[in-house]
């Protein structure tokens, strides 16, 4: 008997919840699937002999502890507008590992299948004018501009170049008298995710051309005569060991949720990931098909929270009184609330509702309210005060008579 039929037969679901029974398993959200096969225990593995050499990431769902690690990123996948993951913790932590565990779970867009990235969107903005010819042909024909594809996960190379990033010009092209421009790191990452570990220690010039592509959704490179624009819309994830280096302000704002990730402190729990390690290390084949079924219900749920993500509304009774809690807090930027009622509508979305509700927004806010307040500015604004003060009062008794 699977776990899922065993499941439901120890605990039936109730009636209200036949509703959120959609996608085929015993589970009533993503959260309560993720909770329950995070906590199953991994039986002994043989080592695995004479295969071939693959790359096989470490099943997401083995990952034990670091709910709110794993919490942040399945909310990033569900609503990329929560504006981004940071991974903030000491060596070792399995931030990397549960970056690169997404891979089995990420969930599906349409993807255009122009070179030059033309969508249906386009068309809707700026017309025929807005797309290559070939794919305005394509469009007046009635043929697909886009097809299903899954999310990728790109990985930015620490030693990365800004032509690697932003995109040169094509060489091989080059060779045949055509000047093209070369799609760079930033542009193949658009509806994807981009993952940049150590992100502390990139250069200022890669860091620069990042911050200005995920702000516009969009860059454009030229080279000499020829230039390129290209679509940048990406959820970037970044992972940092604080002991490396601090990260620029810039980029620590690009951020909607921030994760400080640390170690196991139960030691049952450090056995465990331990023996989940040392299962994959030496059957990883056995030790992923072992999850393989959850993975595809969770990669179901992430997919059904997409969807259903368009009905999610915040009621002003919540709203309000969340922004007045922000701004006791004393954080002046607007993304502090944006984030986070984005990372609560997806959590609703991931618990198949279409309200959120005060729950949800204390589920989240600690991943999107930390690391919002800046002690440089409030210092800077209180040396200010008096010089403020002075102003007003002169401005207010020029022209008066004495």
């Amino acid at each position: 008997m699977s776990h899922y039929k065993k499941t439901m037969a120890e605990n039936p679901p109730s009636p209200e919840s036949d509703e959120k029974q959609q996608v085929g398993h015993a589970f009533r959200s993503l959260k309560e699937l993720v909770d329950y096969v995070s906590g199953k225990s991994v039986p002994e593995v043989g080592p695995e002999e004479g295969a071939q050499a693959e790359v096989m990431p470490f099943p997401f769902l083995a990952i034990v502890g670091q709910k709110e690690m794993k919490l942040a990123l399945l909310l990033g996948l569900i609503n990329p507008n929560v504006g981004g993951i940071l991974l903030i913790g000491p060596r070792g932590t399995g931030k990397t590992t549960a970056v690169r565990s997404l891979l089995d779970i990420l969930p599906q867009v349409e993807r255009s299948l122009c070179y030059y990235g033309c969508l249906p969107e386009d068309i809707e903005t700026g017309g025929l004018d807005a797309v290559c010819p070939d794919c305005a042909k394509k469009f007046a024909e009635g043929g697909p501009l886009t097809a299903p594809d899954r999310v990728r996960l790109v990985e930015l190379p620490l030693n990365s170049q800004l032509g690697d990033v932003v995109g040169g010009i094509d060489e091989r092209a080059a060779l045949h008298e055509r000047l093209r421009v070369r799609r760079g790191i930033l542009a193949q990452a658009d509806r994807n995710l981009l993952y940049i570990d150590e992100i502390n220690l990139l250069g200022d010039d890669i860091v620069d051309a990042i911050l200005d592509a995920a702000a516009q959704g969009s860059y454009t490179v030229r080279r000499g005569p020829v230039s390129a624009t290209y679509r940048a819309r990406f959820v970037l994830i970044g992972s940092m060991n604080p002991e490396e280096g601090r990260l620029r302000p810039q980029i620590l704002d690009r951020f909607g949720l921030r994760v400080i990730v640390r170690g196991l402190d139960e030691a049952p729990d450090r056995l465990e990931a331990y023996r989940r390690v040392h299962a994959y290390l030496s059957n990883p084949r056995r030790m992923v098909a072992g999850y393989a079924d959850d993975l595809l219900a969770a990669a179901d749920e992430i997919d059904a929270a997409r969807q259903r993500l368009k009905q999610v509304a915040i009621p002003d009774g919540i709203a309000k009184p969340a922004i007045a809690l922000v701004q006791k807090m004393g954080i002046d930027s607007l993304r502090a609330e944006i984030t986070w009622f984005e990372a609560a509508r997806a959590h609703a979305a991931a618990d198949g509702r279409l309200k959120v509700t005060r729950a949800d927004l204390k589920a989240v806010a600690p991943m999107a309210l930390r690391l919002r307040r800046s002690q440089f500015m409030n210092e800077y604004f209180e040396k200010q005060g008096g010089e403020e003060a002075e102003m007003k009062g002169l401005i207010e008794g020029w022209g008066q008579k004495s």
